[in-house]
């Protein structure tokens, strides 16, 4: 029995390796440990720790880590408490292999803590690019610390690659997130407007705008999407929250502003939970913001994407994604691209550069046969 742990940090991440939480647990020769970190246990982000508990997953650690502020020095402190924090849970678990995905800066501090226990670490997601935030040298710091790679498309194992990493211990896998979609049991319109209490009577967008790490423009780069959003005529516009990084309260501040002016317009809603935040996407006539699930869920669910700014350049998108600065001309300019009957009739291909669904069946099968034996000595791999 070899002792797998995954650690996750926030409700996104939960969202996309909960198929390979359940595989884990269901295998005969894997003994599943999970913790749970970061903004999954803060009011203010839901509390969603407790949706991993309705899920039916026992949580073995719970790591207090954010700190209440949003500044860069509050993530800085936050990151040193969670390798505090997490280096003691995972020297009681004594875990054979780490589990990791994406670039959250609660993903480094577990990193950093699993690389000085000696724990073998396995990356999802790795050598993936987002220009415009810190998470570009968190997500390629993770890589360098790993031992096994996951990643979701074949130029990002060839970037892992070229970082050095042994090729037979890269592996392409695909998307996670295709897995929700092509499983979705999608729940109806009802159920959701009765969820964010929220009458969905007219033409619905989805929005989640997340702040730019590397820049501080973040509220005033909000403000322009919400002049953008505000002449969206006879439209119901939901918002997620933003992330748990420098700036995320402020443009949660704006937004709930926004909602507040506009009752029957708008409505911000902290955490949908996967099952209704696809249900919802596959409802609307667009998705807009600048959150990774506008590139790699919502082309393979049929709906066009408005990506903002600089967060996600870098990373591969499909026809049915429309790129634009964050001023309010061109934001308005690409939500009229993406709503229109042309843009709609590309993104009902479903097409998406992320290949197929059957991620997670992957990774479970590639973890439970590796060979943990020697992992540790990593050895460069010059090209």
């Amino acid at each position: 029995m070899r002792k797998i742990c995954v650690i996750t940090g926030t409700r996104a991440e939960f969202g996309l390796l909960r198929n390979v939480l359940n595989g884990f647990r269901d295998a005969a020769d894997v003994t599943l440990q999970l913790i749970v970190t970061g903004a999954h246990l803060v009011a203010e982000h839901g509390n969603t720790y407790e949706e991993i508990c309705s899920a039916g997953f026992e949580i073995d650690a719970k790591v207090d880590m954010l700190l209440a502020s949003d500044s860069q020095s509050a993530v800085g402190q936050s990151i040193g408490l969670g390798v505090i924090g997490l280096t003691n849970s995972l020297a009681r678990l004594k875990p054979d292999l780490v589990v990791l995905l994406g670039d959250r800066f609660e993903a480094l501090a577990a990193a950093q803590s699993a690389m000085v226990l000696n724990i073998p670490i396995a990356h999802i997601h790795g050598g993936e690019a987002t220009e415009g935030l810190i998470d570009e040298a968190i997500r390629h710091s993770i890589t360098k610390m790993a031992h096994v790679h996951f990643t979701s498309a074949e130029p990002f194992r060839r970037k892992v690659i070229q970082m050095g990493e042994q090729p037979s211990t890269v592996h392409n896998v695909g998307a996670l997130g295709l897995d929700n979609v092509a499983a979705l049991e999608p729940v109806s319109r009802e159920v959701i407007e009765n969820f964010i209490c929220f009458k969905l009577d007219a033409p619905i967008l989805l929005v989640t705008y997340h702040p730019l790490t590397l820049e501080t423009k973040g509220a005033a780069s909000a403000n322009n999407l919400l002049e953008a959003l505000a002449e969206q005529k006879d439209t119901r516009i939901v918002f997620t929250g933003a992330n748990a990084d420098a700036l995320g309260q402020a443009i949660n501040e704006q937004v709930q502003m926004f909602c507040t002016s506009r009752p029957k317009h708008a409505v911000q809603v902290t955490s949908l939970g996967v099952r209704r935040y696809l249900s919802l996407m596959s409802l609307s006539e667009a998705v807009i913001g600048n959150s990774s699930s506008g590139l790699l869920e919502a082309p393979y669910v049929g709906v066009p994407t408005v990506n903002i700014g600089a967060r996600q350049r870098g990373r591969l998108r499909s026809e049915s994604v429309v790129d634009c600065e964050d001023t309010t001309d061109s934001i308005l300019v690409a939500i009229a691209k993406a709503r229109s009957p042309e843009l709609r009739k590309i993104a009902a291909r479903r097409e998406t550069p992320y290949g197929a669904p059957g991620a997670s069946k992957k990774i479970i099968e590639l973890v439970r046969g590796l060979d943990l034996e020697g992992l540790l000595f990593k050895r460069f791999y010059d090209l």
